[in-house]
């Protein structure tokens, strides 16, 4: 009787672990014949973090590689960035016939970059005008970056050298809503930004695949007076007369293969904006890509700008995303809303490195001082370490999905994020010609959202015909792949 007793607890212990697909609580539907475009990859700004830790191996392992690495107790996955943003300076400390740079009461030391054209004297970059030995700690990571195979490396400036600029404080001008480019240096910034990229091709062996000459320009944030670190407030007319300007530099420097990005606006509305501005000019056909930040964060048209951007054929980056959430939800809820509306091909992290919740390891770049890695950077994990370059971007079927498919090998993956209640979740691959080999195993790695699980990886999952299926807590990211897939 017992023995009897015990079969039956077993069965129906059974049948709640493996709950049948009609019995889930949600469906998703993979669209195989959709395509959102090639991914390009993940990655993040070298600003300011670089110029603090840029010397260091496992930093550049832990962010460029997808190896493990050991970090003060804790194993971190690699998250495999192959982009990496590096920001030509601003400053230097340097006097000119008498005028030195103006420095904002309120700057932040670790975010002033030194720039290498330090005085109007001469353009020849052999010339003592210009200084190649600054910056060396974020040329350095840039390097190391390179080396573990970051193939995409895009030079951009939050502001020019600040002799060019108005009150010569690369802070920004003194209203902070006003250009701070003297015009009669608008072709000036333009050749410093392109006399970077040469000098980088030939004496560093760094080749940028492209160059952004504005950061956030049409914010009225940059205030010479009370600003905290390097900016400038461009109008749109300005921001169309130094584009031109840098093709220009560039095509007669032999790069015309390097392409220029544009304008880094902060919020998807500003960058419809500025897109809209800068349509019918000249310079909008220089623009081989639109550059956007996600400081909108929920908020903000992404289908508009999505709309304008494929319309005109254009590539399309979240090209710098950031925020105090330590946890990861925000980051999470923010990167499901870019890939369902915004679409874009790659997306970059801002501050890798920084404290108050904004880095994804704990960091103060001023004292130097580096802590452990915050939950965000397990969330972050699930999506960079799996969702590659080369992958073609599909429709997940719904808004708590993403879903990504290498042809060459087969693999379908998919990530999930559950925000209500702990659940099963079902996801549908019948829109496959073939949904991978019925019976097989599904890898699948779940991170916590807040804390709890980090990244652990599980192999408890099988396909049943066209469809698994998997039991989310409250708050759960999970990535799966699903092998043996042809669309």
């Amino acid at each position: 009787m017992a023995s009897a007793l015990m079969n039956v607890a077993l069965a129906l212990t059974l049948t709640v672990t493996n709950l049948p697909m009609a019995q889930a609580d949600l469906t998703t539907v993979i669209d195989a014949k959709s395509n959102r475009g090639t991914w390009e990859g993940w990655g993040t700004s070298l600003a300011w973090w670089a110029q603090a830790f840029g010397n260091r191996d496992d930093l550049a392992d832990i962010f460029f590689t997808t190896k493990t690495v050991n970090w003060q107790g804790q194993s971190l996955p690699g998250l495999g960035f192959n982009i990496a943003r590096y920001n030509a300076g601003a400053c230097s400390s340097n006097s000119i016939n008498g005028t030195k740079m103006v420095v904002s009461p309120k700057m932040i030391p670790s975010r002033q970059m030194e720039g290498f054209w330090i005085d109007w004297t001469s353009t020849n970059p052999s010339s003592s005008s210009w200084k190649w030995s600054v910056d060396a700690a974020q040329r350095n990571m840039l390097a190391k970056a390179r080396d573990r195979g970051a193939n995409i490396l895009e030079l951009f400036s939050n502001s020019p050298m600040w002799w060019m600029c108005k009150n010569h404080n690369p802070s920004g001008s003194d209203d902070g809503s006003s250009d701070n480019l003297q015009s009669w240096n608008y072709n000036q910034h333009a050749l410093y930004l392109a006399t970077i990229a040469k000098y980088a091709a030939d004496h560093w062996n760094i080749r940028f695949q492209s160059v952004d000459p504005f950061n956030e320009p049409s914010a009225n944030w940059w205030n010479g007076k009370t600003g905290t670190q390097e900016g400038c407030h461009f109008d749109a007319s300005t921001q169309a007369t130094v584009i031109n300007h840098l093709r220009t530099e560039l095509n007669s420097r032999g790069l015309s293969s390097v392409e220029i990005s544009a304008s880094d606006e902060s919020h998807y509305d500003e960058a419809v904006t500025t897109f809209n501005r800068l349509q019918g000019n000249s310079a909008m056909s220089a623009i081989s890509r639109i550059n956007v930040h996600g400081y909108q964060y929920e908020g903000g048209r992404r289908d508009g700008l999505y709309s304008l951007v494929s319309s005109a054929r254009k590539k399309l980056w979240q090209s710098e995303y950031g925020e105090a959430d330590a946890t990861g939800e925000r980051l999470a809820s923010n990167l499901l809303l870019d890939m369902c509306w915004l679409r874009p091909t790659a997306w970059v992290y801002w501050q890798v490195l920084d404290g108050g919740g904004w880095g994804l390891i704990d960091a103060d770049n001023d004292k130097k001082s580096l802590g452990p890695a915050n939950q965000k950077y397990f969330v972050l994990a699930q999506y960079a370490r799996h969702i590659r370059p080369g992958m073609r971007i599909l429709d997940g079927g719904s808004d708590y999905t993403v879903a990504a498919y290498d042809e060459a090998a087969r693999k379908l993956v998919i990530v999930a994020v559950n925000w209500g209640n702990a659940q099963y979740i079902n996801f549908d691959l019948s829109r496959f010609a073939t949904p991978g080999v019925n019976g097989a195993t599904i890898k699948r790695w779940t991170t916590q959202i807040g804390g709890g699980s980090r990244y652990v990886e599980r192999s408890d999952t099988q396909l049943s015909g066209n469809k698994f299926w998997s039991r989310f807590e409250k708050g759960m990211v999970q990535t799966f792949e699903v092998t043996g897939v042809v669309v």
